[in-house]
């Protein structure tokens, strides 16, 4: 009589929404390309002690966890960066931090999950795109059949391009801030200009820069430096 066995899965294989659904993870959300958990605990060093907790099971199953560690909370994101999605690798260690997390009493949040993502119009997202990737040192990558630019820790939010008709220069409802140590704002605007956009106010600096991509659209590089303590 013989006895069938069941095939292990693929531990390459990116899981499907539907099939992480199926798995049922109560305490996480499959958030565009990665596993969300968010946990409240008593105090800091009980979220401290959940972390080593976490660290020593990663390191046991030679998988790795991104964690954001807070007074009184934690939240902990998973993707196997090798495939660049879900896997079965994810699965088990978010069952495994599940059953840690229990075990320390902690709460879980799963409904205050989210990612932030940004869209920017653009009739010639290629003629935009480099800019924003060069500012921000995102990775441009290919999702759901569109290119976008990532950060790769996920912490920051994804930037997309919405197709749109040409039109004139844009008055901006938003543009983007972003604060970097001072001694890198100077390869930033480098990259930022060799990558098709130009500096056009820097009379603030070294409070702040002002660039452009090509068709228009403003960020500010911005530093602690040049400004009156508060």
């Amino acid at each position: 009589m013989s006895h069938e066995t069941e095939t292990p899965p693929d531990p390459k294989r990116t899981l499907t929404e539907l099939e992480l659904a199926g798995e049922r993870l109560p305490d996480w959300r499959m958030l565009i390309d990665r596993l969300h958990a968010s946990f409240d605990t008593a105090d800091f060093v009980a979220a401290v002690r959940l972390v080593d907790a976490i660290a020593l099971a990663a390191e046991e199953m030679d998988h790795h966890p991104d964690l954001d560690l807070a007074y009184g909370r934690l939240d902990v994101r998973l993707i196997s960066h090798d495939v660049g999605g879900v896997t079965s690798r994810d699965v088990a260690l978010a069952r495994t931090i599940s059953k840690l997390a229990r075990a320390a009493g902690v709460t879980p949040h799963p409904e205050r999950t989210s990612v932030l993502e940004l869209g920017l119009d653009t009739a010639d997202e290629a003629e935009i795109r480099p800019f924003w990737a060069a500012l921000l040192d995102y990775d441009t990558i290919e999702a759901w059949g569109e290119i976008q630019i990532r950060d790769a820790t996920g912490r920051r939010p994804t930037i997309w391009f919405q197709p749109t008709q040409a039109h004139d220069v844009p008055r901006q409802r938003w543009h983007l801030d972003l604060r970097i140590p001072p001694e890198v704002v100077e390869d930033r605007i480098a990259a930022a200009v060799q990558a098709g956009g130009e500096l056009v106010d820097d009379t603030h600096a070294p409070a702040f820069w002002v660039l452009v991509d090509p068709q228009g659209n403003r960020a500010c590089l911005t530093t602690w430096q040049g400004r009156e303590s508060p």
